[in-house]
């Protein structure tokens, strides 16, 4: 008999077994294991009277909201491919998307869908809205598409877009396989998830930390859900307390709000038994300030789309090392490479190579692209990172965010490390502009604490007694700091007057 690998069965057996467990909350609302695969199994119907089949592309415009896995696993039930895409996508980046994946339908949330007619107008996607109440009687009236198409491990079950700073943006292609390896390893060696779990859902379902370690993770484990469509500190809170979360996802910025509230005490989050971090290199003194306030433990990891997104964790079991993203996964290898392809010493500086289980199929019709980013049979992440004598990895920076200053490179990561001490600092970024005399100058954008009252010279003399003469900031100037959809700090779009 052969075994069906497509990921959709996740819902479908655990709708069988437990089918009263909750499975995805927001606010009061609450769907049931059994009301979540019912309703995909109607919407998949939806899907297939719009000419959506097995293979076919189908785009997802949604935030977190119970609509976005009711829709996720209906086109995955198909045996179609999900395109998850950022909301906030304007017209020409969203029918990009569309054009180069060939998605011919897409489905939309209502608030979005201004921007995305106007990309349709240009495609000719077939746009389905999710309007509240019409979505909901739609379902109600549809006979559900009761089996879940039979899919094999290597087959593609979802295109992910990269953020396009290097250029256009690729759509990373993760099979079935590449997904459930990951959300089983997590399961089975990171963050273990049983029915009576709640896992907190603030991070993006677009994106792949949320979507493979939220939501696949949490419905292959039994798990519930509770989603926040937008991030806040206190609002995070509230849930944590509230559903009685027991295990916290997030990204460093996330960590920065929670500790930005005010009276933390004021929430219980005694049920929080571990928390998780990724998407950006989280500062040592944060990780630490988060686990002396709320007294849970917080494990860094690493990983990116490409990888389905886990590659290194700190795990659980083993001895924790803060400012490292610690060891790599089960069914994943790690070797630091410099700029000729040749290994490096443990304590020298290269580049994250991967090979493994995760790593994508390759970028969707860009065999260049893919041959590049596969040179040599490995993942080439563009980080730069150095492993100790016990194994354990720490990321010095992003390849092309090194700052090169009168020849001497300098990594903005080590920077931000020292101005993170400062008390006064609630969020850093250091990045290098044009000298020249210098190449390169090295410069921050520092945002306070409420209260802070550090100047620019104070904060330059405080990083200058702390770190080599060549590497502090001389250009320092306060402000908010730009971010994605994740929380994650925009170096790119940073200006200074």
């Amino acid at each position: 008999m052969t075994v069906n690998a497509n990921i959709a069965c996740w819902l479908a057996d655990r709708a069988a077994a437990d089918p009263t467990l909750p499975a995805i909350k927001q606010g009061e609302s609450i769907l049931t294991y059994a009301a979540l695969d019912a309703a995909s199994a109607r919407f998949a119907t939806v899907l297939t009277d719009h000419g959506v089949g097995a293979g076919d592309r189908v785009a997802l415009i949604m935030p977190n909201v119970g609509y976005f896995p009711v829709a996720y696993y209906a086109i995955l039930r198909l045996g179609a491919i999900v395109v998850p895409m950022n909301p906030l996508l304007k017209a020409g980046e969203i029918a990009f998307g569309w054009e180069d994946s060939g998605a011919k339908v897409a489905v939309v949330f209502p608030m979005f869908a201004e921007e995305a007619t106007k990309a349709a107008s240009t495609t000719g996607t077939d746009v389905i809205l999710t309007t509240l109440g019409e979505f909901d009687t739609l379902l109600a009236g549809t006979e559900p598409t009761a089996e879940v198409a039979q899919r094999g491990s290597s087959d593609t079950a979802v295109i992910l877009y990269t953020s396009g700073t290097t250029g256009t943006p690729k759509g990373a292609e993760l099979s079935h396989a590449n997904l459930s390896s990951n959300v089983m390893t997590s399961l089975e060696t990171l963050m273990p998830l049983a029915p009576g779990d709640v896992v907190f859902g603030g991070l993006p379902l677009f994106h792949s930390f949320g979507q493979t370690v939220g939501l696949n993770a949490a419905i292959a484990g039994g798990a519930c859900l509770t989603l926040l469509p937008k991030f806040d500190g206190e609002a995070a809170l509230e849930i944590v307390q509230r559903d009685r979360v027991t295990v916290f996802l997030g990204v460093p910025t996330m960590y920065m709000g929670l500790l930005a509230v005010k009276e933390p005490g004021r929430f219980d989050t005694s049920t929080l038994r571990v928390a998780a971090s990724g998407g950006a290199s989280l500062p040592v003194e944060v990780l630490r300030g988060v686990e002396r306030t709320f007294g849970f433990l917080l494990l860094e990891g690493y990983g990116l789309s490409e990888t389905s997104p886990i590659a290194s964790f700190n795990h659980p079991d083993r001895p924790t090392k803060p400012g490292t993203i610690g060891t790599p996964i089960r069914g994943v290898e790690f070797e630091l490479w410099d700029a000729d392809g040749q290994p490096v010493d443990d304590g020298e500086i290269g580049e994250i190579v991967i090979r493994g289980e995760n790593v994508m199929k390759g970028y969707w019709n860009r065999p260049d692209a893919t041959a590049e980013a596969m040179r040599g049979g490995w993942f080439h992440s563009g980080d730069l990172a150095t492993r100790d004598a016990d194994g354990y990895y720490a990321v010095v920076d992003r390849l092309k965010d090194m700052i090169i200053r009168n020849g001497f490179n300098v990594y903005p990561r080590e920077i931000e490390e020292v101005l993170y001490t400062h008390p006064d600092v609630a969020e850093a970024a250091v990045f290098g502009v044009p000298d020249p005399q210098h190449g390169e100058e090295i410069a921050a954008l520092v945002t306070l604490r409420e209260g802070g009252a550090v100047t620019e010279d104070e904060l330059r003399d405080w990083v200058k007694e702390r770190i080599a003469v060549y590497k502090y900031p001389r250009i320092i100037r306060f402000g908010p700091l730009p971010k994605g959809p994740t929380g994650k700090i925009l170096k790119r779009a940073i200006k200074l007057d």
